[in-house]
């Protein structure tokens, strides 16, 4: 799908990147794919992507997942890339 998206927030950044990033718009805790096709009435996709082991999500990854939720999208949490291409094939055929 050519829509697809990595959303670049966690990368580790230098303090001048950072800040310029954040200038235009950088968001902490947004999800790192999205998916912008309305499929089974849901705006779009997003996920969150954790290691298959461990990771737990931050509070304003909590947030931003509640709050796309409550504007109709269907954001989840993924373990590693084998559950998100799960995910993502689940989401476009249902």
């Amino acid at each position: 799908m050519s829509l697809l998206h990595a959303i670049p927030n966690g990368q580790n950044k230098k303090i001048a990147e950072a800040a310029r990033m954040k200038r235009e718009g950088l968001l902490s805790g947004v999800s790192d794919v999205m998916l912008p096709v309305s499929k089974h009435g849901f705006h779009g996709l997003y996920i969150e992507m954790k290691v298959t082991t461990g990771g737990k999500l931050s509070i304003n990854q909590k947030w931003f997942i509640a709050c796309v939720m409550e504007q109709g999208y269907r954001a989840i949490v993924c373990k590693g890339w084998l559950q998100a291409s799960w995910v993502i094939k689940e989401y476009l055929e249902g």
